[in-house]
Formats: C-alpha cells, sequence, structure tokens
C-alpha cells in the first residue's frame, strides 16, 4: 500500500511516490493552513485506495473510489468535496505538464442540494444565543463571529493588536477588526458600537490577568494560548444548546446569519462581498470596493 502522501520536498531522480508527493506539496502551495489539512487528507485516502502513481490513475480507479465512499455511507456534500479536491489536484498536474492529460476532467462532480437556507439563523435566534453566554470571552467570540462574518481561523489567530477603536461615519466611537482570511489577505471591519464595548471589557479583563499585549490571542485557552478550532466549535455549539436549537449549529452559521441580514437591512451586496472577503457574488462585483468608512457590519441590529 502506498504511503499516504506527507510533506516532503523531493530533488530529481527520486522515486515516483516522492515526485506525487512534491505536485501535492505544489498544488497546496498558498492555500490557508485549514484548506491544506483537509485537501491533504482527501488526497491522502485517494492515494491509500488507488495504490498507485498519478502517471498511472485512469478514469476507471476515480469512478471506484468514488462507490467505495458511496458504500461507506458519506453524505453526499462530503463525496463531492473529496471529489473535487482530486480533480483540483489533477487539473494542476495536467496544467504544469506533469501529466500528459486530466485523467479527472471526464468526471463530474456530483450535484449537491442547496440547503443554506436551513443553516441561517434568525435575529432573534442569534441575540438570544450571545445573551445567554455566561462567559465573557465566548460572548465576545459570539458577537464578533457574527458582528464580523469571520471565519474561524480568522478569529482562532486573532490578536490584540488586530483591533483598534475607529469613529463611524456619524462620529461614535465604534472599532476596527483586521482579519487574516485565505491566501493570507487581510481585510479590516468596521464593528458596531456594542461589539466594540463588549470587545474593550474583555480587553480590561485579559489586560489585568497580563494577556492583552499586541501579540497576545484575543481569545485564549486557560493554559494561555489561543482557543483550538475544536474549542470554538464546542462554544459555539454549547451556546445554540443554551437556547434550545437543537440544529448542529457550527461558526459558520454565524456568518451566514451576518451576510443575510445585513442584505434584509440594506447593506449593498458588494459590501457585504468584501466584508467578508468572499472571492465573487456576481461579475459586477468583482470591480466593486468597499468604502472604507463603511461596514456591512454596521446594517446589524445589534
Amino acid at each position: 500500500m502506498m504511503t499516504a502522501i506527507a510533506s516532503a520536498s523531493v530533488s530529481p531522480g527520486k522515486s515516483q511516490a516522492e515526485d506525487d508527493m512534491h505536485l501535492v506539496d505544489l498544488w497546496l502551495r498558498g492555500k490557508s493552513v485549514h484548506s491544506q489539512e483537509a485537501y491533504r487528507r482527501d488526497v491522502n485516502q485517494f492515494v491509500d485506495f488507488v495504490d498507485k502513481p498519478f502517471t498511472s490513475v485512469d478514469l476507471k480507479h476515480l469512478w471506484n473510489w468514488v462507490d467505495a465512499l458511496s458504500v461507506k455511507g458519506l453524505a453526499p456534500a462530503t463525496i463531492a468535496r473529496k471529489l473535487a479536491a482530486v480533480k483540483s489536484l489533477f487539473t494542476f498536474a495536467h496544467r504544469i505538464g506533469y501529466l500528459p492529460f486530466n485523467v479527472g476532467a471526464a468526471l463530474p462532480i456530483p450535484a449537491v442540494a442547496d440547503h443554506l437556507s436551513d443553516r441561517i439563523l434568525l435575529v432573534d435566534s442569534v441575540r438570544r444565543l450571545i445573551a445567554a453566554e455566561p462567559v465573557l470571552r465566548n460572548s465576545v467570540l459570539l458577537q464578533l463571529f457574527y458582528a464580523s462574518g469571520a471565519r474561524v481561523s480568522e478569529l482562532v489567530n486573532l490578536i490584540w493588536g488586530a483591533l483598534v477603536p475607529r469613529s463611524s461615519p456619524d462620529g461614535l466611537l465604534i472599532g476596527q477588526v483586521t482579519l487574516l482570511g485565505k491566501g493570507n489577505k487581510t481585510r479590516s471591519i468596521l464593528l458596531p458600537a456594542g461589539t466594540w464595548e463588549s470587545i474593550q471589557k474583555l480587553r480590561t479583563l485579559e489586560e489585568a490577568a497580563g494577556y492583552a499585549a499586541r501579540v497576545h490571542p484575543v481569545f485564549r485557552s486557560r493554559k494561555g494560548g489561543q482557543l483550538s478550532r475544536q474549542q470554538i466549535w464546542r462554544i459555539v455549539r454549547g451556546a445554540a444548546k443554551r437556547v434550545g436549537i437543537e440544529k448542529s449549529v457550527s461558526p459558520h452559521w454565524l456568518r451566514h446569519a451576518h451576510a443575510s441580514h445585513a442584505l434584509d437591512n440594506g447593506a449593498p451586496m458588494h459590501l457585504v462581498k468584501e466584508t467578508l472577503g468572499h472571492k465573487s457574488l456576481v461579475t459586477t462585483s468583482k470591480y466593486a470596493h468597499a468604502r472604507p468608512d463603511d461596514s456591512s457590519a454596521l446594517y446589524l441590529k445589534i
């Protein structure tokens, strides 16, 4: 059985398996840490299944892998994600000349039903979820997920130096958070006054404990380091259950809620796009940029 792909650098003359490893490293370069982990895991599973070098993989092997995933009972969305990762790898391999043809091009990604509407919390639900959280750190985490539309990885890595005071267009004292997003791209988001006030309360507590320097994590664990992705998921899920929401609420639900509620309250679509760091919404929105004195977060009723 071929060893699962791991990070490595390869010199000319090495084995086919090592060349394949190097190809995967090149393909993953520039992607976020979370994306790299997920894509590498999916590709590892494919490599272990086919037990062949990439140059020997044909369409039959891809079909067999998809069938095996279905037999395991994986959800259609999960299968589609894994297949998309492998297809992307083979597209890259063909584009750089590593493979003579793109073996994955003929294999369609199965259609997946869009259940986004089921993952958007009502405004009242978001308010109750935040209000019922008894721990200040966790309450600020929930507020910032909703107010900024941040991804989990962006708040995991958030440091105090990325939060600065600002004034709103009408002169109110608010704040600004700078997030490091996908592709190491940063974006700065204005925050509503209520969210900024909660952040300052947490900062005061952290200063008293000696953990509010610019480089310290905003959301730290009991050991002093940053909260893990798993800890943050548990905080969000626990907050939802506390107010009687039985669905498997994840942090990304608050990002969905930000987009939906901001648009409902009149935020321009291009402003939501820029605030959330989306690559694209529609063709015209590619050429529209958020105003430096505005943010879709300011359209939320917090």
